[in-house]
């Protein structure tokens, strides 16, 4: 009979604190950005813990840490999330996912207890997309998708991302390497704060994820003429960035009963972005996020024949470079039953729900069975210092986690 595998809650909450500390600005949230000293200490502590639970912690050449406990079939369950965190942002998001990964193995190993399924905890590099990147870079080495076209990626700082990675101990020339072997591994599982307001506005305490939205991201060159503010009548401006203002609402109209779920214009650059300069160009980032790859793929025409609208309106030239596509994802129905079957046993209130933010399971999904546990967060709010989940829910995510673990070892 498997044994009572009980979480240690004040060992995680002591563990998630001790990572809140390895910030670039303390006292005013916690940036991690991916590669940066702080993530590589993070990395590096992480990896002690995980050694002290039994896991065997390696960093791969994607910059990956990934720590494994063989089990008895030779087959895997992997569970982790990501270390790097936005500027200001919260203690949790990524970080919980992966302590409560390793609060996982830190429990199995207090019990005594081997599964037949090998334990893999993984802490995915640069979820983020950290200075401007495209995010997701761990995960997708994960998968073997990563290439020259993700190697040759210029950050905001002019740094590429071969080396960044280079530069904290991965191996842009080995990538192949940090592949999983997809055919013995039967889930990952993921748990997460829900970055949203649904479980704290119903009281529920876990959420089981249905499936995860994709998202499409786009970037802008609004072209104008710059010329002085003083002197150039309203009638003759070539204003780049009032054209940028217009893309920017329409893009905001854009989600409506049977379009897209929701459309963002995140990232604003005038330029030269002097007070008393019409503005000559303008940079734009969009996003547009679906539950359908198929309402993703009719926004996109729809979006072009509005720039054309506002290019034509306002005499400017709008480039377009349509980027990242990440495509939505279901979770696999056992894993959601499992995570069911969990809550239930430790009297938990669940309710079914998607996921509007994307996770690193998004990207295993394309190769590997996936689900989602999630706990509450306060209001809704995450990437900002005010991120806040009760401990007594984020010990109750990670117990879930465990039993959701345990039973689909007993399952397959």
């Amino acid at each position: 009979m498997t044994p009572r595998v009980v979480v240690d809650g004040d060992r995680l909450l002591w563990r998630l604190n001790e990572l809140a500390q390895l910030t670039a600005t303390p006292g005013r949230g916690v940036t991690r950005e991916a590669w940066s000293r702080e993530d590589v200490e993070a990395r590096v502590r992480v990896a002690g813990w995980m050694r002290d639970a039994g896991l065997h912690p390696v960093v791969d050449a994607a910059t990956n840490l990934i720590g494994r406990s063989p089990g008895t079939k030779g087959r895997w369950l992997a569970s982790g999330s990501h270390l790097d965190t936005v500027v200001h942002g919260g203690p949790l998001d990524g970080a919980y996912g992966v302590i409560a990964a390793l609060e996982v193995a830190s429990a199995l190993h207090d019990a005594g207890h081997t599964m037949d399924h090998g334990l893999l905890v993984a802490a995915f590099a640069n979820e983020e997309g950290a200075r401007g990147t495209a995010g997701m870079t761990g995960s997708y080495g994960c998968i073997g998708a990563l290439d020259d076209t993700w190697l040759d990626e210029v950050d905001d700082d002019e740094v590429t991302v071969r080396d960044r990675l280079a530069g904290a101990g991965g191996d842009p020339e080995d990538l192949g390497s940090a592949r999983w072997a997809f055919d013995e591994i039967d889930a990952f599982v993921e748990l997460h704060i829900e970055q949203g307001p649904v479980l704290d506005s119903t009281g529920a305490r876990i959420g089981v994820v249905s499936g995860i939205t994709g998202r499409q991201a786009l970037d802008l060159h609004i072209v104008g003429a710059a010329n002085h503010a003083g002197t150039t009548p309203m009638h003759l401006r070539i204003d780049a960035l009032a054209a940028a203002a217009e893309v920017v609402l329409a893009v905001e109209a854009l989600p409506r009963d049977g379009g897209i779920r929701v459309a963002t214009c995140g990232h604003v650059t005038a330029i030269p972005n002097v007070r008393n300069v019409v503005p000559g160009e303008a940079l734009l980032g969009v996003e547009i996020r679906d539950q359908s790859s198929a309402a993703l793929d009719a926004a996109i025409p729809e979006i072009e024949a509005l720039l054309d609208a506002i290019e034509a309106r306002r005499g400017v030239a709008i480039a377009r470079t349509w980027g990242q596509r990440v495509p939505p994802q279901l979770a696999a129905p056992a894993i959601k039953a499992s995570t069911a079957r969990a809550a239930d046993g430790r009297g938990l209130q669940h309710v079914e729900l998607p996921s509007g933010a994307g996770h690193d399971a998004q990207v295993i999904a394309e190769a590997a069975p996936i689900g989602m546990i999630f706990v509450p967060s306060r209001v809704g709010v995450s990437h900002s210092p005010d991120e806040h989940t009760e401990p007594e829910d984020l010990v109750a995510g990670a117990q879930v986690l465990v039993d959701t673990l345990l039973d689909l070892d007993g399952a397959r």
